[in-house]
C-alpha cells in the first residue's frame, strides 16, 4: 500500500515538471512577445505608416547614352516623371545614382548629382571614358526645418546600363559654321584664280588710301619729311603687321618722290621688321643708295614716352605728312592733336574702336576696322592678295543675305516649307 502511494506520488511529480518546462519553453515567449507588442508606442506604428504614405513613386523609363557632340568624358541620363511630380505632389527633387565597373566588377551605386521636380535629364560630366556605368534615379519627398532633414522617404527606378562614354570626331551642331568655311574658301580661291587669269577685279574706293599719294606729294612739293608712326604694340599684333605692310607702299613712294620718310617705333622687332620693308621699298624701285639707316629708329617701349618723343619731333620738324597706321591707345588723341595743331596732311588707321573717334575727328582720312586690314591688297593689287580680299566679301555677303533671310522667317513665324505655302496662301 505504501509502495502504490509512492509511485503515485513520484509520477504526479514528473508530470508537473514537464507542464513547467513546456510552459517556460514555448509559451512564455509568446505571451512575452504578445505583450511587447500591445506595449509599443502607438506614435512609432503611425510615423512609419505615414512615412510610406509619404513615399513617392519612382521614375518610369530611365534611359542613358553618351553625350553626342564632346570629346568624351560625358553621359546624358534621362527618365519620365514620377507619377507623383505634380503640383503639390510628393516627388520633390530627383537624386542620380551612378555604379561603375572596375575590373569586371559592377561597383555599389553612389550618388552623383540631383535635380529639382520636374526635372528629365541630368548630364554626368565626371564619367570616365571607355569605361561602364549603370544608373539609377530615385525621386525623393523630404521636410526639412533650418537646413536640416527632419524624415525623407524615396524610391528608386530600375537600373539602367550599361553605357560608356567617348569622343566624337564631328560637333554636328556646328556643321552650318563648317559649310560657311567651305563656301568662304571657294570663294577666295576662285577670286585668286581670277586675278591671276588677268581679270580685273572691283574692290571699292577707300578715301584714305586714295589719299596716299596726294599726301606725299604734298610732302615733296613742300620739302618736308613724312612721319610714319606703326602703333605702339609688337609683331605679334595683326594691327601692326597691316601698318608695316602699308609702309613698303609709303616707302616705294617716298623713295621715287625723293622724300624723306622717318620712322619711329617704340619696339625691337617692329625696329628690325621696319627697316627691312623701308630698305626693300627702296630696292624695288632702283634706288638702294638713297635709303639711310636712321630712317627707321627707335624711341622707347613706354607708351607715353614714346607719344612723347614723336610731339616733340613734330612740333620741331613740322612734317609735311603723318601716316598713323597700327594699334594705339590713350596716346591716340595725343599725337593726332599735336600733328593737327601744325598742319599737317594726317592719315590714320587702327582697328580700336575706343581710339577711332579721336582719329576721325583729328585727322584727315581715317581707315576704320577691316579698311586698315585691306590696304595691302588695295595698294599692291597683288593677285593673291587681292583674290582673298575680294572673296572674303562674297562671304560676307552671303552672310548677310543669310541673316536678312533669316530675319524675315522669324518674323512671319516660318520654320519649314509647309509653313512657307501655309502664309503665301
Amino acid at each position: 500500500m505504501n509502495h502504490n502511494c509512492r509511485t503515485t506520488k513520484q509520477t504526479f511529480l514528473r508530470r508537473d515538471f514537464l507542464l513547467l518546462a513546456f510552459l517556460i519553453i514555448v509559451i512564455a515567449p509568446t505571451l512575452a512577445a504578445q505583450q511587447a507588442s500591445d506595449t509599443m508606442p502607438a506614435d512609432t506604428v503611425v510615423a512609419d505608416s505615414i512615412l510610406v504614405a509619404r513615399t513617392p513613386a519612382p521614375p518610369i523609363s530611365v534611359t542613358v547614352q553618351d553625350l553626342p557632340n564632346d570629346a568624351g568624358g560625358s553621359i546624358k541620363v534621362n527618365w519620365g516623371l514620377s507619377p507623383d511630380d505634380v503640383a503639390g505632389g510628393k516627388a520633390r527633387k530627383y537624386r542620380i545614382l551612378r555604379a561603375e565597373t572596375i575590373d569586371g566588377q559592377r561597383q555599389e551605386f553612389t550618388e552623383i548629382g540631383d535635380v529639382t521636380s520636374g526635372a528629365t535629364e541630368f548630364i554626368d560630366g565626371n564619367a570616365t571614358s571607355d569605361v561602364e556605368f549603370y544608373y539609377k534615379v530615385m525621386a525623393v519627398n523630404f521636410l526639412s526645418e533650418d537646413n536640416e532633414t527632419i524624415w525623407e522617404a524615396t524610391s528608386k527606378s530600375d537600373e539602367a546600363g550599361p553605357v560608356k562614354s567617348s569622343a566624337q570626331w564631328f560637333d554636328w551642331r556646328r556643321i552650318n559654321v563648317f559649310v560657311g568655311v567651305i563656301v568662304l574658301c571657294g570663294f577666295i580661291l576662285y577670286y585668286i584664280n581670277q586675278a591671276k587669269a588677268g581679270k580685273k577685279l572691283f574692290i571699292r574706293k577707300i578715301a584714305g588710301l586714295e589719299a596716299v599719294d596726294e599726301a606725299v606729294g604734298r610732302a615733296t612739293e613742300m620739302g618736308k619729311k613724312i612721319f610714319y608712326i606703326p602703333g605702339t604694340q609688337d609683331m605679334d599684333n595683326v594691327q601692326t603687321i597691316a601698318g608695316v605692310t602699308i609702309l613698303g607702299r609709303v616707302a616705294e613712294m617716298a623713295a621715287q618722290y625723293e622724300t624723306w620718310l622717318e620712322v619711329p617705333v617704340s619696339r625691337s622687332l617692329v625696329l628690325v621688321t621696319a627697316k627691312e620693308v623701308v630698305k626693300e621699298a627702296y630696292t624695288k624701285v632702283g634706288r638702294p643708295d638713297a635709303y639711310q639707316e636712321d630712317q627707321v629708329h627707335y624711341l622707347t617701349d613706354d607708351q607715353f614716352g614714346y607719344a612723347a618723343g614723336i610731339d616733340g619731333m613734330v612740333v620741331r620738324e613740322k612734317p609735311a605728312t603723318i601716316f598713323y597706321m597700327g594699334a594705339f591707345y590713350a596716346e591716340a588723341l595725343i599725337l593726332a592733336e599735336t600733328g593737327n595743331s601744325i598742319g599737317a596732311i594726317q592719315i590714320a588707321g587702327t582697328a580700336m574702336p575706343s581710339q577711332l573717334p579721336f582719329f576721325v575727328a583729328s585727322c584727315d582720312y581715317t581707315l576704320i576696322g577691316e579698311e586698315l586690314f585691306a590696304a595691302s591688297a588695295y595698294l599692291s593689287r597683288e593677285p593673291k592678295l587681292l583674290g582673298s580680299l575680294k572673296g572674303q566679301d562674297m562671304g560676307k555677303a552671303v552672310i548677310l543675305i543669310a541673316i536678312v533671310v533669316g530675319v524675315l522667317l522669324e518674323t512671319f513665324g516660318i520654320w519649314k516649307l509647309s509653313n512657307l505655302f501655309t502664309v503665301i496662301d
